[in-house]
This record gives C-alpha cells, sequence and structure tokens, in this order.
C-alpha cells in the first residue's frame, strides 16, 4: 500500500502507474477527498474530546451528554470513510522503480544480458525432458494423469535424488557465509553477507493474510477453501512474508535473510492448452525462495544481491540463460523492481522462465505492519525483497535437455553428483 502523503504529492505518478501496471481504475481524486474529510473528521473528535473535558470539570451535563451524542456521530463517520478509503488504498498498485522499462505487454521485456554458452548437440536433435524422463523412467505424466489429473507427475528415482540434490545445494549455497561473501564480491555489492535462515513454512495461508501480502488476486490462480478460508500458497513468499507482521523489528536486526523450500500450488487458469505435457506449468511443483526484509536503504542492493545468487546457482549448474528486467505491463501489482531469469531449453529451442526477483519496497510492509526500530527512535516501515533460488520442476527440465546424450543418457552436472551418487543418469 502507498503512503497516503506520498499520493497526495504526486497524484500524477500514481495515475501513470495504474495505467503502465494494467490495474484496475481507481480515482485519485477520491481518494484523496475521503483523505481530506477523514482528516477533517478526525480533528473534529479532537475538538469534541477537549470541549468534553472542559464540561466534565464545570460539571455541565447537559453539554458534556450533547457532546458525547457528536462524538458518537463523529466516530461513526471516521470509521466509514476509513473504510473507503482503505478500500481504495488497496486496489493502488506500487510505483515501478524508475529502472523499470515501460511496456504495453511482456513483449517489451528487456533482456539485460545472456550469460553462458549454448551446447551444440552436433549429428542429434536434442529432445524434449519430459520424452527424456519418460524414457528413462524417471517422470511419469501419464499414471499421475490418472491419478491427479493433468499438470501432475511422479518424479522417480534418480530424479527425485536430484531434486533433493538442488536443494541440499541450495541450502549450503545460502548459509554458507564465505560462498555469500565470494558472491556478494564478485557481484561489486556492499550488503550484508549474513547467511539465510532456513524455514519450511506453512504450506496455507488465511485469505486476509494473503490479500495483506498483496497476492490474493488473481484468485482465479489460487486454490481457496472458502470452508477453513484457507489458500494454499503459491510460493513460500506467501507465508514467509507475512512472518514479522505487526512487529517492530530493532535496526541492528536487519537485514534479515530466509530461505524457505515448499510446494507451491498454481490453477493455471486461462493457461488451456500451454505446456501441457513435462514440468514447466504444473499445478503442483516445489520451489526454494529467498526472503529478505531490510533497511529502506538497502533495499535495492538487497534485489541486486539475490539476483547475482541466481546468476551463482545456474553457474554451478552449467546452465545458459537470460536476465530480463520486467516491464511494467507484466510486472506484480505490489513490485517495484521486478527481474525475471529465463534458462535455455535446447529440447524447445527457446529460454523458459526459471527465476523471478521482486522487490516491493515498503508497499508490503505497509501493509502488513512490518516495521523497524532506528537507533534514534524513529519507526519505518521495513522493505522487503522475494525471489527464487531453485524452481525445481523447471530446473530438472533444464538440466534434462542441457545434458542430454544422443544415445539417450543425461549426465548429472558436477556439482549434483555427490547427491545422486552417480555421473550418468541410464536405463
Amino acid at each position: 500500500m502507498l503512503d497516503i502523503k506520498f499520493i497526495q504529492d504526486n497524484p500524477d505518478i500514481v495515475r501513470s502507474a495504474i495505467v503502465n501496471k494494467k490495474g484496475k481504475p481507481v480515482d485519485i481524486d477520491e481518494v484523496l477527498k475521503l483523505h481530506e474529510e477523514r482528516k477533517s473528521v478526525k480533528q473534529r473528535i479532537e475538538e469534541v474530546n477537549r470541549k468534553r473535558n472542559e464540561a466534565a470539570s464545570t460539571r455541565d451535563i447537559e453539554t458534556g451528554k450533547l457532546l458525547k451524542e457528536e462524538l458518537q456521530a463523529l466516530e461513526a463517520r471516521h470509521g466509514a470513510l476509513e473504510k473507503d478509503l482503505v478500500a481504495l488504498l488497496l486496489k493502488i498498485p506500487n510505483i515501478p522503480s524508475p529502472d523499470t522499462p515501460i511496456g504495453a505487454s511482456e513483449d517489451e521485456n528487456v533482456v539485460l544480458r545472456e550469460v553462458g554458452e549454448k551446447r551444440s548437440f552436433g549429428p542429434f536433435s536434442p529432445r524434449q525432458h519430459f520424452e527424456i524422463g519418460s524414457d528413462l523412467g524417471i517422470i511419469n505424466s501419464e499414471k499421475a494423469g490418472v491419478v491427479s489429473g493433468a499438470r501432475f507427475a511422479y518424479l522417480m528415482g534418480d530424479l527425485a535424488l536430484m531434486q533433493f540434490g538442488l536443494l541440499n545445494l541450495a541450502m549450503k549455497v545460502l548459509t554458507d557465509e564465505d560462498i555469500l561473501k565470494g558472491v556478494i564480491e564478485r557481484a561489486g555489492l556492499k550488503v550484508s553477507s549474513k547467511p539465510f535462515i532456513p524455514v519450511i513454512p506453512p504450506y496455507m495461508v488465511r485469505s486476509a493474510v494473503m490479500n495483506r501480502m498483496a497476492r490474493l488476486d488473481p484468485i482465479d490462480e489460487r486454490y481457496y477453501f472458502e470452508k477453513d478460508d484457507e489458500v494454499l500458497i503459491g510460493s513460500a513468499e506467501h507465508t514467509l512474508g507475512p512472518i514479522h507482521m505487526d512487529e517492530v523489528i530493532p535496526e541492528e536486526m536487519l537485514p534479515i535473510r530466509y530461505v524457505g523450500y515448499s510446494p507451491s500450488f498454481r490453477r493455471e487458469a486461462g493457461s488451456y492448452g500451454k505446456d501441457t505435457r513435462g514440468l514447466i506449468r504444473m499445478h503442483h511443483f516445489d520451489k526454494v525462495e529467498m526472503e529478505t526484509f531490510t533497511k529502506p536503504e538497502e533495499g535495492y542492493q538487497e534485489q541486486d544481491f539475490m539476483v547475482a545468487l541466481q546468476e551463482h546457482f545456474l553457474q554451478l549448474l552449467g546452465l545458459p540463460y537470460q536476465v530480463i528486467s520486467i516491464c511494467t505491463a507484466d510486472m506484480g501489482f505490489p513490485d517495484q523492481r521486478q527481474f525475471d531469469m529465463n534458462t535455455w531449453m535446447p529440447g524447445q529451442g527457446a529460454y523458459r522462465e526459471t527465476h523471478t526477483s521482486d522487490y516491493m519496497g515498503g508497499f508490503q510492509a505497509r501493509r502488513l505492519n512490518t516495521r523497524t526500530k532506528r537507533a534514534d527512535g524513529a519507526m519505518e516501515f521495513v522493505h522487503m525483497n522475494d525471489a527464487t533460488l531453485v524452481a525445481m520442476g523447471r530446473t530438472l527440465a533444464a538440466i534434462l535437455e542441457n545434458y542430454q546424450e544422443s544415445n539417450g543418457t543425461v549426465r548429472v552436472p558436477k556439482v549434483l553428483q555427490q547427491y545422486v551418487g552417480k555421473d550418468i543418469l541410464k536405463t
């Protein structure tokens, strides 16, 4: 949620953000009108309370009675104004950062860099991961379709071990301060090397909390259990983000960094006919997600650090990738700046999204009421970042496609061999 003072001072910037982010129309003039009326009513409440105190001190019972009735009406009006104002404020998206590309669709996202050499497969044409996995007996989508429906899969044997290997490697990277220092140094950043705290978070979240995260919509993408008023999370960030909801964090404790491992549940509404085979667009997949809380002045560099971690991980796996700056029309409602990572899938002959990094500034923290207390006693909203380190299904798909051989086998990336227990996947 935006600060009302920011809206007052920058109404045209807010209007442009709504248009550029393809948001639902919000009447900013009405927002400012409600704010002014609310402020006026609050001032009148304070004045009436002062007069009530005076009446009480002089034992003026009749005046006190009239003032009490007026106060009740004013408080009711203030409550109604507050409700109407907050309802409008919750519909206003975050303001894109100055370096966010302005675009009308995802076609206007900007490729910042491509890293890694695409492998030449010589005399044979690379196959897609679901064909490779089926032949090796490590992906069973057919039986999963019978048991659970479309967009589910069994990961079997060595591929299951590889997923656990990715998890172990991710936790090693994010909890080892020496590794983090190396990533920071190579990226030329000036951020803390404080390690991430591993978390297995709840997999369900109350709808009101999801709304405070500004992630409830689009509700069609969520699995919502109305009877219980619970939502299955689409990412660990959905329950990591509120972990300090309604709390004040001392400045000296920041940054706080969490790494969560959880399933992610997506209805994939509107994706009929897209990626119906394989591990790209699943109703359920597992993910390693980073969530951090920082001082406001450290938020941008914290996101740059998280992007550097994503790149480090893909480089460890030897996978070619692109770093993409997401344009206004394609970025998330609460995002101030968003980068995606697209990994090369030779079987598909295309880069496919495997990572995202979202910087919210103080937008989510204001909705969650997560603040920090400065050394001088001042209170400010923290700044929040979240980013994917490993989306398991898509990363496994990239490994199978990039490391396949002409005889149907798949080489195991060197950093994962200790976890899988072999260097070649074969029948």
